[in-house]
């Protein structure tokens, strides 16, 4: 009987902690997914004024800039991801963001569209409650100049961003496919 109790009071509490994570997830996703066109759009325009190679460093030191005022403003972590990292000091996902990712390949390979593919799960980081959330990233044109097949680069490029990531793996992508993903850990 002493079993049962418990049992029931966990089942009570199902629809409640669903709701939570379906409350959580969408204040999370309105905080933070605005950062990811502001990041495509300094992209374009960098691109646009200062060609491909020229726009490095809006990938490099722009986009993890806006992500960390993010993280300043909202006190959660927030990250870049990839499976195929080009800067693994800050790029390379952990156990839990690794599954996520291949997750995201394997229902992408079986037809869902890559923009709504996300994850997002309460989990015990260190004995206390945490939201995981992640939403995968697709390639998209402003992507293919840096990201696409080497042989594609324009003149100087992959020298370019071999200074700049010595280390990298982010290449040989095609259109649509998952880059990665932006990755958020949100204490409760």
């Amino acid at each position: 009987m002493k079993t049962l109790l418990p049992m029931a009071l966990l089942c009570a509490a199902l629809p409640a902690l669903a709701q939570d994570i379906g409350a959580l997830t969408a204040e999370t996703k309105q905080a933070v997914l605005p950062v990811v066109p502001k990041v495509v759009a300094a992209m374009q325009e960098a691109v646009a004024e200062k060609g491909v190679a020229g726009a490095i460093p809006v990938c490099k030191e722009q986009a993890p800039a806006l992500i960390q005022t993010k993280r300043r403003e909202t006190g959660w972590d927030i990250r870049r991801v990839s499976l195929k990292t080009r800067n693994p000091e800050r790029a390379t996902p952990d156990l839990w963001e690794a599954r996520q990712l291949a997750d995201f390949n394997i229902r992408a390979a079986n037809g869902e569209k890559i923009e709504t593919l996300e994850k997002s799960e309460i989990v015990t980081i260190d004995g206390k409650p945490v939201l995981r959330y992640m939403k995968a990233l697709p390639v998209g044109d402003v992507c293919l100049n840096c990201h696409g097949a080497a042989d594609s680069f324009a003149a100087g490029l992959q020298a370019r961003l071999a200074e700049s990531y010595p280390h990298d793996q982010a290449t040989g992508y095609s259109k649509g496919q998952i880059r990665g993903a932006l990755t958020v850990k949100r204490p409760l």
